[in-house]
C-alpha cells in the first residue's frame, strides 16, 4: 500500500497522472478554426450572423472525414495569423495564397482551391482574352492584382480603367453598364456573376495561377496529415465538387 502511494506521488510530482486524461481524451478534442467572415463566397456571415461559405464547408467536410470536432472562429484577416502563432486558434482557413514568403514561418495543406484572376462581362460581350480589354473601360479593386495586369495592358494612368474599393462595387459598376468589364479573383468574380444573369466570365489562361492551402503552425506535422488525409478523402468521393458546384455554379476543373 506504502508503495502504491509513492508511486502515485512520484506520477503526480512528474506530471505524468495529470498528463493521462488529456491523452485519453485526445479523441475528443477541439480543433479551434480561425477564418475570416469578410470575404464572400469563401467565409461570411449570413443573415442568422453563422460563419458559412465555400471555405467553411469545406474545413467541415475535412473534419467529418477525420472525425474531428471543431470550432470555428472570426478571426480578422490582419490578426489572423498572429492567432495561430500564439496558440489561440490551431489552424486557418481564409482564402490564404500559399507563397514562398508565408511558407518560411508556417505549414500549409495540400492546395484545395485553384486561385487566379478572371473577368466578367456582359453576356453579350465579345471580349475573349485580356488583350480584348485594351481599349476598354475595366473595372478593378484599387491596388489589386486585377489593377496590375490590366495596368499592364493599358498603361497605369489609363483613363479607361477604374479602380474601386471592393469587389462588390466593381461588379455593380459592370451591372449597371458603367464598365465594360470587371477583374478579379476567380472565386469572388464567379460567385458575383453567378447572381446576375446578364453576366459571363472569361478565362485567359495567361493569368498566372495560385493557390489557397490551409494553414497550420510550423512543424504540426500530426494535424497537418489529418488535414490532408480528409482534404484527399472528399476530393476522392466527389464531396468536393458537390461543394464547389453549391458555391461556383460549376464543375470543379483541375487547373
Amino acid at each position: 500500500m506504502q508503495t502504491r502511494r509513492l508511486l502515485l506521488s512520484a506520477l503526480l510530482a512528474t506530471g505524468v497522472l495529470a498528463a493521462l486524461p488529456a491523452a485519453a481524451q485526445s479523441k475528443d478534442r477541439e480543433y479551434v478554426v480561425a477564418s475570416s467572415a469578410t470575404y464572400t463566397p469563401f467565409a461570411f456571415e449570413n443573415k442568422d450572423k453563422q460563419i458559412v461559405g465555400f471555405d467553411i464547408d469545406i474545413v467541415n467536410a475535412i473534419a467529418q472525414k477525420e472525425k474531428m470536432k471543431l470550432r470555428i472562429v472570426n478571426t480578422p484577416f490582419t490578426s489572423i495569423f498572429a492567432s495561430l502563432n500564439n496558440g489561440d486558434v490551431d489552424f486557418v482557413i481564409s482564402g490564404v495564397t500559399i507563397n514562398d514568403k508565408r511558407k518560411q514561418s508556417f505549414d500549409f495543406s495540400a492546395p484545395y482551391f485553384d486561385a487566379r484572376q478572371l473577368i466578367a462581362v456582359p453576356k453579350s460581350s465579345t471580349v475573349k482574352s485580356l488583350q480584348d480589354l485594351k481599349d476598354k473601360k475595366v473595372a478593378v479593386v484599387s491596388g489589386s492584382t486585377g489593377d496590375d495586369v490590366i495596368s499592364r495592358v493599358q498603361g497605369k494612368t489609363s483613363a479607361n480603367i477604374r479602380r474601386f474599393e471592393s469587389t462588390p462595387l466593381i461588379m455593380s459598376e459592370l451591372s449597371g453598364g458603367g464598365v465594360d468589364a470587371a477583374i478579379g479573383d476567380n472565386g469572388v468574380i464567379a460567385y458575383r456573376a453567378s447572381l446576375d444573369p446578364n453576366l459571363k466570365t472569361v478565362e485567359d489562361p495567361n493569368f498566372p495561377k495560385e493557390h489557397f492551402g490551409i494553414v497550420v503552425r510550423k512543424g504540426d506535422k500530426a494535424l497537418l496529415d489529418r488535414i490532408n488525409a480528409g482534404l484527399a478523402a472528399i476530393r476522392a468521393d466527389g464531396t468536393y465538387n458537390t461543394i464547389y458546384k453549391k458555391w461556383f455554379k460549376t464543375d470543379y476543373v483541375a487547373q
